[in-house]
């Protein structure tokens, strides 16, 4: 009767160890996938991540912002211009060099905005070799062998008994699909800068068209800055990543599994949360408003 009994626990235990080893193997399965996932959309530039929406903001921008920029720099130039002569005694004290000054400005302005698309492309061609560069060190250094890690905690999982062992498949169900939501929201995250970067790539233009100018020019070099900061935010996704990876390779699962899965839910939110906190920090960086 106690073989059979022995038999009995034997087989649950074997079941809840499955069950186990299934949820975790997922859990470490999901962080190499969420790291190589962040890395992959990060590096895209704006054209590469979906070209049927780089196509219609490129023409939405040419389209339409740039007539209206063209008034912009119409209303710009005409306001400095009658600066310039009201500034001089009305033309008594007149340099003639000032008018070539207006006559720089006004084409500067010009080839601002009808190149406005290929310059911001070129910050994010730039920020995108810098992603790529940290991508390589990042994912070469932070892949989580599952394999190993579960062999390591086999030993400590056959010692355990059932209520224990039921205990643990409830908690790495529930931190496997924590995970999961924060899965969720990190793509939510890591698309909604790119969707920022379209509707900054649409308008931009319009700010393009005051840089020449003192007063207005602020317009200008604040948009220039919050740009550089949406590919330098890129930068900041990936140090988090890394950061990520690290702390869960470095866990000592063998010594207390409660509380390596709960550091790994802990890990996950903490990450989530430097996502969301990267573009202020990119932004504050750079001054941006």
């Amino acid at each position: 009767m106690q073989s059979i009994l022995d038999a009995i626990n034997e087989w649950i235990k074997g079941i809840l160890i499955g069950a186990i080893n299934g949820n975790l193997s997922t859990m470490f399965g999901d962080v190499n996938e969420k790291v190589g996932t962040i890395a992959n959309e990060v590096g895209k530039t704006p054209q590469g991540w979906n070209a049927n929406i780089f196509s219609m903001i490129q023409n939405l921008s040419e389209n339409v912002i740039v007539p209206i920029a063209g008034l912009v720099i119409t209303y710009v130039l005409c306001v400095e211009l009658i600066s310039m002569v009201t500034e001089k005694n009305n033309l008594h004290d007149v340099d003639t060099f000032m008018f070539f000054k207006w006559f720089f400005k006004a084409f500067v302005a010009v080839f601002l905005v009808t190149h406005t698309f290929d310059i911001t492309m070129a910050v994010f061609d730039m920020a995108q070799h810098i992603v790529s560069g940290a991508a390589g060190v990042i994912s070469s250094d932070t892949a989580i062998d599952a394999a190993e890690a579960l062999a390591s905690m086999q030993e400590g999982l056959e010692e355990m008994e059932i209520p224990e062992l039921l205990l643990l498949m409830l908690e790495t169900s529930l931190v496997s699909l924590c995970m999961k939501i924060m899965s969720v929201l990190i793509t939510v995250i890591l698309y909604g800068r790119m969707i920022e970067i379209y509707l900054y790539c649409s308008v931009s233009p319009i700010p393009f068209a005051t840089m020449t100018n003192r007063e207005w020019g602020q317009i200008g070099n604040n948009y220039l800055k919050g740009l550089f900061a949406l590919g330098f935010q890129g930068f900041l996704i990936m140090i988090c990543v890394g950061i990520y990876a690290v702390l869960v390779n470095d866990m000592i699962i063998a010594d207390n599994l409660h509380s390596a899965i709960f550091s790994l839910a802990a890990y996950t939110v903490i990450l989530c949360f430097s996502l969301f906190k990267s573009g202020t920090l990119a932004k504050s960086i750079l001054n941006a408003h």
